[in-house]
């Protein structure tokens, strides 16, 4: 009986897991192919003379312990100070030594072993410091935006006032149709904060109004967060006997420390596609999948056979599949099946829309952030920062130093940032040329005080299409793709794309977890791949009892 082939399109997160779950749980043959010359997908590092530049930010937390298990047997924990531990005065919770379980013999010898020095070794996990502020006005606040006595300073007092009144009013009279984003913004904060906070920046992000935004995209990215409750934790605040320990408290009141591969996200994929390749997967470059033939007989629908094309050659070759995985944009995966579904799947498929992005990577002698009533700073500890100001395209800023001291080549004599964009495949800034392109960017940070020209050392751009799946045009329809897909047995949607879902990292490889479940159970209802990230609470924010602990901790 010859064996089973499993066909996954695309090497990002989703297509790896499902490819390194097969190979440890079934006897399936996984085929990895991606069209790009890069492993990881969005969650790539892109390498530019020694600075590595992380697509969008990537945190290495989760709140599955399956997920965060599965990344130290990659990555294991740093048992020493990473280069910039020490000098920073990083607090992280060294271990001793790590227990690693290879797929095969040929990837390495499982067992114990000393936990990685990463000054010495490459192979490990960072543990980092997570700060993430608005710079708003050339001043910081906290994010997502909470009620402090800084935050009030800040606004000014009658603006903190009128915040209250606003907020006062939604809770009175609320928006009664919480269809689209505005509405659910305007409901939970009130629309003075709405349009100071959520409105320029959530709009820089799509490209189009919150009025047009589906409310799906909040409920999921700012979970269980409301002014109600900030005010409520301030008011607690004010209560306590040691205020200003409580201030301090709440205003990291998410996960205060995440992991990072020494060298970036994409350290983490190469890694685990070294690991495939070694234990008899596949992992093919510069291949794409342009034909999925499916059929129905005795009742049941199954994908037959995937058309491959070589990018560099053109050259195409039918592959016999048991299973098919696709990452893909749903668009496209319709697109190219055979038969071709019915109209009403292809009309939906046809209407999602996605966003595109673009970084600028300026590298820096030093910063010069000059916040409102302070001397300008060479630095800050900041892993993004996001760019409130309407007048700027700039969405986000990342430095990345302070991911990983080892993304940048002169770390002590440089900063490496990244200017993130939120564009459309072929609008004005998609096809700016790269120069024009840094020339804006540096400009932007002139204007909003956060560095000089005369300190650049070097730029580069690099560009991400359908980096986001976008919750507007046809995805309020999307259980139609998903009855049309849950319904042919051996097709698994995973991924981000893959599902037109804003998952995070560790939500889209659960999904192709529970894929490989599902096969390993002889499980032909695929629905409950679609559960896979729908916790109430937001993704990074600490639990109670964590944050207890943490607390205990501290106090030994």
């Amino acid at each position: 009986m010859s064996q089973k082939i499993a066909i996954i399109a695309g090497a990002g997160p989703a297509g790896l897991t499902a490819a390194y779950e097969l190979l440890k749980r079934t006897d399936i043959h996984p085929i990895v192919l991606e069209s790009t010359n890069a492993i990881g997908g969005i969650a790539q590092t892109f390498n530019y003379k020694g600075n590595r530049i992380d697509i969008g930010g990537h945190r290495f937390f989760s709140k599955s312990d399956r997920v965060m298990k599965w990344w130290f047997n990659i990555l294991p924990k740093q048992g020493k100070p990473a280069a910039d531990d020490m000098e920073k005065n990083h607090d992280v919770d060294f271990v001793a030594e790590a227990i690693v379980d290879f797929l095969c013999p040929e990837c390495g010898v499982s067992g114990k072993k000393a936990a990685p020095d990463p000054e010495k070794e490459d192979q490990v996990m960072l543990q980092r410091p997570r700060l993430s502020r608005i710079y708003y006005h050339k001043n910081f606040f906290p994010y997502p935006i909470g009620i402090t006595l800084t935050v009030a300073r800040r606004l000014g007092i009658l603006n903190t006032a009128l915040i209250g009144f606003s907020y006062i009013k939604a809770q009175i009279v609320p928006v009664k149709q919480e269809t689209y984003l505005d509405a659910f913004f305007i409901n939970r904060f009130g629309r003075r904060l709405y349009e100071t906070f959520f409105k320029d920046y959530t709009e820089k992000v799509w490209g189009v109004p919150c009025n047009q935004i589906r409310a799906d995209w909040g409920a999921q990215r700012i979970k269980g967060l409301s002014l109600k409750r900030a005010v409520t934790h301030a008011i607690k605040d004010l209560l306590t006997s040691d205020f200003k320990k409580a201030q301090q408290e709440r205003e990291t009141s998410l996960i205060t420390r995440f992991f990072y591969p020494k060298y970036g996200p994409g350290q983490m994929w190469e890694t685990v596609t070294e690991q495939i390749r070694a234990c008899g997967g596949e992992v093919r470059m510069k291949r794409r999948v342009v034909g999925v033939k499916w059929k129905e007989e005795s009742g049941k629908r199954k994908v037959t056979s995937v058309t491959i094309e070589s990018v560099d050659t053109g050259e195409t070759e039918e592959v016999p599949c048991d299973y098919f995985f696709s990452t893909m944009p749903i668009r496209h995966l319709v697109g190219m099946m055979h038969p071709k579904p019915d109209d009403r799947v292809c009309e939906v498929a046809e209407g999602l829309v996605y966003r595109d992005f673009l970084t600028v990577g300026l590298l820096l002698k030093k910063l010069h952030v000059q916040e409102q009533g302070r001397k300008p700073s060479t630095s800050v500890p900041d892993n993004w920062i996001y760019v409130q100001d309407g007048g700027v395209n700039v969405g986000r800023i990342q430095i990345f130093n302070n991911w990983s001291p080892y993304m940048v080549a002169d770390r002590k004599n440089s900063t490496w940032i990244g200017l993130e964009y939120f564009v459309n495949e072929g609008d004005k800034l998609w096809v700016m040329p790269d120069q024009d392109l840094i020339t804006l960017g540096i400009g932007e940070m002139e204007k909003i005080g956060f560095a000089r020209k005369e300190d650049i050392l070097d730029a580069c751009v690099l560009r991400m299409p359908k980096a986001y799946p976008a919750y507007f045009g046809s995805y309020d329809q999307l259980g139609v793709i998903q009855d049309f897909t849950c319904g042919i047995e051996n097709l698994y949607l995973i991924g981000r794309n893959g599902m037109h879902r804003y998952n995070n990292q560790d939500h889209s490889m659960l999904t192709a977890m529970t894929a490989v479940d599902n096969i390993a159970a002889g499980r032909t209802d695929n629905r409950n791949i679609w559960d896979v990230n729908v916790e109430p609470t937001y993704h990074e924010e600490k639990e109670q009892s964590e944050a207890g602990e943490e607390e205990r901790k501290r106090r030994g």
